[in-house]
């Protein structure tokens, strides 16, 4: 692979207009600053071409263009992840947010996807059918970043992480091919791509398997004034202990300004969240969700019959795009203990951040069953995991912001279980990913050889082909 020396000249980007067939965007031009503006505000970069794919052969075209002229390019599916990864600095973006088509097989409960689409886009479709897949609990989160990093959902519980929902993956590889991959064709792959992030090639579509879940399901929020929240964190805990897998769990903490269902009168006020929903059948649910419905004094209650695709949008309100940092880290079966809940009152109380959200997620279930060996994510022990999620507007905080987010995490340190998750990380050093993966990361350093072994996609949580090629 040739390394680029220099700008895109005007005949390079000549000959690539006569093969690719959707808009390629330069600096300057309608939609440059609407194509390299992510979710992440922090994130600033001016990429050279914003090449945005309107099927596999435009890919293919970008692909072959970016490699024969030493490009290292990003690639945007939502543009939702916390680093930014989905821009670059004078490179190439591949931009398949334009690539949007999803085929639902109800009768075989299978669904595949094109990269481009978000969850919300990809749930309306699927729910057309009362079917779905866990995925993003944020209906602008684009699926394919979530499902290659692993993807925890509100489902999990009862049906794994996104990729362990994964039938088969389309991808265009570093060397310009069209290839697939299953269980039974590349299987190396495909163990790879389910959790290894976007290393490997530039996903196009995606085969699910679906689930008989909704158009209604049992859930909403529960919404607590904070001073109660040793108590509703100690509920939820033990909650969470006991509940069938057909109930997921999340809890937030977070400033109710942002929130539409509060009262005006509370919009300023920091509260404490239990967000459900029971996805198994209807009449059993209120049996399921009464200890619930009996706990301590809801400032607002939520909870009720309510569409898939409503539930799937209810963090939406809190989770906008502004500048952002994320900590994050597993806690044990054992390890949400009333100490840790005493730690995390007093750090949660210290947050200023009237945007910032911290999250404690019940997972276990059939994300721990899964087999070891059957993905790239084998550290599956954790019993829930915890994100703080900083976010701000002005630019001149973000010291006390990362500071406060940092603080906090390293308050909850000695309570967390080892391993992380991977679309809950920064931008991070290869000791740090090295960590997520344990005994599997050098695997996926030979698929990685197999597949990009000039690491021409680096823009991401880069597991290198080689020692020292990281990103």
């Amino acid at each position: 692979m040739t390394v680029r020396s220099g700008p895109i000249d005007d005949h390079q980007l000549a000959a690539l207009r006569r093969r690719f067939r959707g808009p390629l965007i330069g600096p300057g031009e309608p939609g440059y600053e609407q194509g390299r503006s992510v979710w992440n505000r922090m994130i600033d970069r001016r990429p050279a071409l914003i090449a945005r794919c309107t099927c596999v052969a435009d890919v293919v075209a970008v692909v072959e263009f970016a490699r024969t002229g030493g490009f290292f390019p990003a690639i945007r599916g939502g543009g939702h992840g916390a680093p930014g990864y989905a821009v670059c600095q004078d490179d190439i973006v591949i931009d398949l947010s334009l690539m949007k088509d999803i085929q639902v097989d109800a009768l075989r409960g299978r669904a595949r996807a094109q990269s481009g689409l978000t969850w919300g886009e990809f749930d309306r479709a699927t729910q057309a059918h009362g079917l779905a897949t866990p995925g993003g609990e944020v209906s602008s989160t684009g699926i394919s970043g979530l499902t290659l990093g692993g993807g925890y959902g509100i489902l999990s519980r009862k049906y794994g992480l996104t990729c362990d929902n994964v039938r088969s993956f389309e991808l265009v590889t570093a060397d310009g091919r069209t290839i697939a991959a299953s269980r039974a064709e590349r299987p190396e792959l495909f163990w790879a791509l389910r959790g290894g992030g976007g290393n490997f090639g530039v996903v196009t579509s995606i085969e699910y398997t679906l689930h008989r879940v909704g158009p209604v399901v049992l859930g909403g929020m529960m919404v607590y004034p904070f001073d109660q929240a040793r108590d509703v964190l100690r509920f939820y805990r033990d909650l969470g202990r006991s509940a069938p897998e057909e109930l997921g769990l999340n809890l937030i903490v977070a400033h109710a300004r942002d929130l539409a269902c509060m009262p005006a009168s509370l919009r300023g006020a920091r509260v404490i969240m239990i967000l459900c929903c029971w996805h198994g059948p209807l009449e059993l649910g209120e049996a399921v969700l009464r200890p619930l419905r009996a706990f301590g004094a809801p400032l607002v209650d939520r909870l009720g019959p309510l569409a898939y695709v409503d539930q799937q949008r209810l963090l939406d309100e809190l989770a906008g795009p502004g500048r952002s940092y994320w900590k994050s880290g597993f806690f044990a079966e054992d390890g949400l203990t009333d100490a840790a809940i005493e730690v995390f009152v007093e750090q949660a109380a210290r947050i200023t951040g009237p945007r910032t959200m911290i999250e404690i997620k019940t997972v276990g279930g059939a994300i721990a069953r899964a087999k070891h060996g059957e993905t790239a994510l084998e550290d599956r022990a954790g019993a829930h995991i915890g994100a703080i999620v900083a976010k701000w507007d002005d630019p001149a905080e973000d010291p006390r912001h990362m500071a406060q987010a940092r603080e906090f995490h390293a308050a909850m340190t000695p309570f967390h279980v080892g391993g992380n998750y991977l679309n809950y990380l920064n931008g991070e050093r290869e000791d740090r990913i090295r960590a997520v993966y344990g005994a599997a990361y050098d695997r996926l350093r030979a698929v990685k050889r197999s597949y990009d072994p000039d690491n021409m996609f680096r823009r991401n949580q880069n597991i290198s082909p080689a020692h020292g090629d990281g990103p």
